[in-house]
């Protein structure tokens, strides 16, 4: 059984690699119930449980802890461990790092579904929020869009400047911005992820043309854009059946009627499926791609790092001569 840190997961997960991945395996029959939540001290501090299989191929399960008071003792507030199973024979092949895990599979499907719905020649992106996905959704948007500059925004400027310059040493032109209004009317694509429960990207500074991925939100209660936002977009989830129960500020549209659910047009496995058909009706059309996370992302996500990290410890065929 092999077992895979943060360094090796993140190793065997280039942006490029695991966006094609996800592009691939959202096409095959991925069983993905809904995620468990559960409360062991009786307080907000959180478990969720998250399973995906593959019949007779492979099983993952996801335990991520949130423990919202970790902050002030200088931990980290979210964990996870990802466990790979054989369906074959039960057997255990990997245990990995599930935080790796899951930042770099949710910047990635937030990057795939911008490589669809953006406008052509986008050349702004903008990042909203300073937290631990700030910097791989940057990344793996750079990876598929050639982007002139990234605008990094969020409540604290000196973690927006340090978001920043992580940035430029990875070679992105990026600066941070103090003014959300000013960010949005400069940006094409903008990609946020927060923890925020009241939403503060208003409907009317989102210019036409924008494509806006929204990574936060994950419960009923939350929201980073307002609800108005929604009958203006055309809206795409990654999956229709988590946005239902959990879908934040697309939820909450449904359910004061701004929205149909039928105003969703797909999900991501559909978008995948047809890179190139117009998905967006014209260039001055608001996209919005609304993820909360689904468990066939990390299963997909957890067999290429296992792949990728057997092609490279296998021993060569090559004889010596």
């Amino acid at each position: 059984m092999q077992f895979l840190d943060q360094a090796a997961v993140a190793a065997a997960l280039p942006y490029p690699r695991l966006i094609e991945a996800l592009a691939r395996g959202l096409q095959e029959p991925i069983a993905s119930p809904l995620r468990s939540h559960h409360e062991p001290n009786g307080d907000a501090s959180t478990v969720l449980i998250m399973p995906a299989w593959k019949a007779q191929q492979t099983m993952g399960v996801k335990l991520v802890s949130i423990w919202p008071g970790n902050g002030a003792q200088g931990l980290p507030a979210v964990s996870g461990v990802y466990v790979l199973l054989s369906c074959q024979d039960g057997r255990p092949l990997a245990v990995l790092d599930g935080t790796e895990l899951t930042l770099r599979r949710t910047a990635a499907a937030a990057a795939l579904a911008a490589r669809i719905l953006a406008r052509p020649g986008s050349q702004t992106l903008a990042i909203l929020g300073t937290g631990a996905l700030a910097a791989p959704l940057a990344l793996a948007h750079a990876s598929v869009m050639e982007f002139r500059q990234v605008l990094v925004w969020g409540r604290s400027l000196p973690k927006a400047q340090a978001v920043a310059q992580q940035l430029r040493a990875q070679g992105l032109q990026a600066q941070a911005c103090e003014d959300l209004q000013a960010t949005l009317t400069q940006a094409d694509v903008v990609a946020a992820a927060t923890t925020a429960t009241t939403p503060f990207i208003r409907a009317d500074w989102v210019r036409p043309g924008t494509h806006l991925g929204l990574m936060g939100a994950f419960t009923p209660s939350m929201a980073e854009a307002e609800p108005a936002l929604m009958p203006r977009a055309q809206l795409y989830a990654d999956s229709l059946e988590a946005i239902a129960q959990k879908g934040g500020e697309v939820l909450q549209a449904l359910q004061q009627g701004l929205i149909q659910p039928s105003d969703i047009r797909a999900e991501l496995a559909t978008l995948a499926a047809r890179p190139q058909q117009p998905w967006r009706s014209d260039a001055q059309a608001i996209t919005v791609f609304k993820s909360v996370g689904f468990a066939a992302l990390d299963l997909i996500a957890a067999e290429e790092v296992l792949s990728a990290t057997l092609a490279r410890t296998a021993p060569s065929n090559v004889n010596a001569t």
